[in-house]
């Protein structure tokens, strides 16, 4: 699972996809959930690496 973060708030997605624009993010069915364009994506994170180890990386 994914974490996409952006100024308006944060989508989750199973899966994505990188474009020349932004990313196509996916649902677990493959569903097409939302375009997001590059400059309006703050992180995209992979919840798996931090459910592992809740320690603060600063």
């Amino acid at each position: 699972m994914f974490r996409a973060i952006l100024p308006e708030g944060q989508i989750l997605c199973d899966r994505y996809e990188n474009t020349d624009e932004g990313l196509e993010l996916y649902n677990a069915d493959d569903e097409f959930i939302a375009f997001v364009p590059y400059n309006n994506l703050h992180a995209l994170l992979n919840e798996d690496v931090y459910a592992e180890d809740e320690r603060s990386i600063m």
